[in-house]
């Protein structure tokens, strides 16, 4: 499984690539702490096989999996990986990371 870190998708978003995040926490951790980029969506890790259908039109796009440390959203990529979906990479350090090495205004929980 590819990774990419907090600064790598930071150039990303600032360069506005054609990157698709997939955040599969929990809607209260969402609320809690967010990247804020409009190429997103949230389906929670145990929902994900149920709800494919819903990225379906992502198979061939880069995408970001995240989750609170990179643990679900690394289960995350390997389900996406078995379902065809060609570009997945894990947020290595998760939104975690992120609070701390990019936007230190997010709470780390």
């Amino acid at each position: 499984m590819k990774e990419i870190t907090v600064q790598e998708l930071k150039k990303k978003i600032d360069n506005d690539k054609n990157v698709f995040l997939l955040d599969v926490r929990e809607p209260f951790e969402q609320y809690q702490s967010n990247i804020a980029y409009d190429h997103s969506t949230l389906i929670p890790v145990g929902k994900l096989r149920e709800r494919l259908e819903e990225i379906a039109d992502k198979k061939d796009q880069e995408i970001v999996c995240l989750c609170r440390s990179g643990s679900r959203s690394a289960q995350a990529c390997k389900l996406l990986e078995k379902e065809g979906f060609a570009h997945v990479k894990n947020l290595k350090g998760g939104i975690n990371q992120w609070a701390k090495d990019i936007d230190n205004s997010l709470p780390v929980y």
